[in-house]
């Protein structure tokens, strides 16, 4: 196996210590490290991961990182690989359905864990996400198109343009709604450019991400992923909008304007709240309800405003 296969995404002090142990990424251990010793198995890294760690995912689903320099002993027990290819199943068209498109910007927009493993498989194509979600398939048939593949913090003018001109043609096209997974760092600030830029659209432009991944029962993906589809198909707001977790349960989510709302903190699934003011609907699996009556109604044209520019040479002056 290539070393960049057998060590993917380590480097520096980490990768000399698997080396020197003999160890590889899916090895299955006993890791030695100050006074502890844990059980996990060896998780790959990304190419922006630090080198002065390796991530272990322990037996109760959580990754943890330690520190390399600590390490005096691995034992390695085996080895589970992950399975990178989620099996697909052709999403059912509906010729009753409403047509559909995903955008991907980055991140993860569903998953499905590998219980063997424990490792996290993206999915993004039609059939990988009935394959993750199947309920998509009660609401729209469903289209997908990756337009990029950034971390949130690094989406900016330059990608929100690129959304903006791509969802415009999409409407010309006569998409019947818009959703566009977004990482949620910065999903707002996207949103406030996407409603600047795209004046007057004809149907609902659906921002969603998740706070928290698939592998946790409390994670927030397919059903955030299921309202916004939902909201897309169905919905009669044709604005741009965040749609979230609205309580900390499960009933509904909330469709937020896009120029009022924010993050609220870093981990929470109900983060997502409108600045002075309230959301514009709540949205369950079986429906989608107004809190207010001042929102933009779907109409059946083609008709949308595309202005794709952004300045950004400007200063906030305190006095």
């Amino acid at each position: 196996m290539p070393d960049k296969e057998k060590y993917k995404g380590y480097r520096g002090p980490a990768l000399s210590t698997l080396k020197k142990f003999n160890a590889s990424v899916w090895s299955d251990v006993e890791l030695k490290a100050g006074s502890g010793t844990y059980k996990g198995l060896i998780l790959p890294r990304s190419e922006t991961a630090d080198e002065l760690h390796i991530v272990l995912k322990l037996p109760i689903g959580y990754n943890i990182g330690i520190a390399a320099e600590k390490v005096t002993d691995i034992k390695i027990n085996g080895r589970k690989e992950a399975n990178y290819k989620i099996p697909e199943q052709d999403f059912p068209y509906d010729p009753g359905r409403p047509r559909v498109k995903l955008f991907g910007t980055g991140g993860t927009i569903a998953s499905r864990l590998d219980y063997r493993t424990g490792a996290v498989i993206p999915a993004f194509s039609p059939g990988e996400l009935y394959g993750s979600v199947p309920e998509l398939a009660d609401y729209c048939n469903l289209e997908t198109e990756k337009l990029y593949g950034e971390f949130s913090e690094n989406i900016g003018p330059p990608h929100w343009k690129g959304i903006a001109e791509a969802i415009g043609k999409e409407i010309e096209k006569g998409v019947r709604g818009i959703v566009v997974g977004h990482g949620t760092d910065i999903m707002h600030h996207t949103a406030a450019a996407l409603s600047f830029m795209i004046q007057n659209p004809p149907v609902p432009i659906v921002m969603v991400g998740s706070q928290r991944s698939s592998d946790r029962p409390s994670s927030d993906a397919a059903l955030n992923l299921i309202h916004s589809v939902k909201t897309a198909a169905e919905g009669d707001i044709a604005e741009v909008m965040v749609c979230m977790f609205g309580p900390t349960s499960d009933l509904y989510g909330l469709l937020h304007r896009g120029t009022r709302v924010r993050k609220m903190h870093s981990s929470y699934r109900s983060t997502f709240r409108t600045i002075g003011d309230i959301p514009i609907a709540t949205v369950s699996r079986e429906k989608i309800t107004p809190i207010r009556e001042d929102y933009k109604r779907r109409r059946e044209d083609k008709n949308v405003i595309t202005n794709p520019v952004f300045e950004e040479k400007i200063s906030i002056v305190y006095y």
